[in-house]
C-alpha cells in the first residue's frame, strides 16, 4: 500500500467491526477493504453502497460477478480480476471462468450473457461511446431499464473502485492467485504483481 492506512490491530470503533467481520468470514482484512481506512468517514459508506448495489441487483449475485469480472478486464484492474476469477471459479469452474476473462463472447454463454458483458465492457473502456442503440439492443433481448441502470452501476461502480485500488497501491492477496504461474500472468491484465506476492504464494 502506498499510503498509510488503519491496520486491524489499530482499528476501533466501527471500523474495527467491519474489520472483525470480514476476518470472521474470510480470515483477512483485504487490502480493498483496508486501503478506503485512509478516509474513516468513507470506508462505511463505500461498504455499505457495495452491498447495496450487489444484494439488490435485479440480475442476481452471479450476473453482478460476472459484470464486474469483465468490467476489471477492460479497466483494466488486475486486484479485482485476480479475486473475482476466483470466486468464479468456485461458481462456474476454472476453465469457463478462464474461458471468460480470455473473451466473452466465446464462452459459451447465451446471446443474453454477452450483450450483458458487452455493454460493461464497452462502459468499462469509454462510457461516452454508448448509444441508444446500445440500450434498444439489450431491451430486445428483454433486459428492463431497472436491468439496464443495474449493469451500468455494476461496471461503472468497478471501475471507480478499482482504480482508487491502483492509486493507492492496493496488492491482491496470496490466497486470491490462481496456482499456474501462465494463468496469473493472463489475470495481470494492469499492474503486473510484485515479486513478494508471487514468493508468498509459491511458498504456501
Amino acid at each position: 500500500m502506498f499510503i498509510k492506512t488503519i491496520e486491524p490491530e489499530e482499528a476501533t470503533g466501527e471500523i474495527e467491526r467491519l474489520y472483525s467481520a470480514e476476518i470472521a468470514s474470510m480470515g483477512l482484512v483485504m487490502q480493498a477493504t483496508q486501503c478506503w481506512s485512509a478516509r474513516p468517514d468513507v470506508i462505511l459508506p463505500i461498504e455499505s453502497l457495495l452491498h447495496q448495489i450487489r444484494d439488490g441487483f435485479s440480475l442476481g449475485v452471479l450476473n453482478f460477478r460476472l459484470i464486474t469480472f469483465v468490467a476489471a478486464k477492460f479497466v483494466p484492474s488486475s486486484y479485482c480480476s485476480h479475486v473475482y476469477f476466483r470466486v468464479l471459479s468456485q461458481a462456474l469452474g476454472r476453465e469457463k471462468a478462464l474461458a471468460i476473462q480470455r473473451d466473452h463472447r466465446n464462452a459459451g454463454l447465451s446471446d443474453k450473457e454477452v450483450a450483458m458483458l458487452d455493454y460493461a465492457a464497452q462502459i468499462s473502456e469509454d462510457a461516452s461511446r454508448v448509444t441508444e442503440a446500445d440500450i434498444q439492443r439489450l431491451r430486445s433481448l428483454g433486459f428492463s431499464d431497472l436491468n439496464i441502470a443495474d449493469i451500468a452501476l455494476a461496471a461503472s461502480f468497478r471501475a471507480f473502485m478499482s482504480r482508487y485500488f491502483d492509486a493507492v497501491g492496493a496488492m491482491v492477496e496470496p490466497q486470491f492467485l490462481d496456482a499456474d504461474p501462465a494463468v496469473r500472468s493472463e489475470l495481470s491484465v494492469g499492474r503486473k504483481l510484485d515479486s513478494e506476492t508471487t514468493r508468498t504464494e509459491t511458498a504456501d
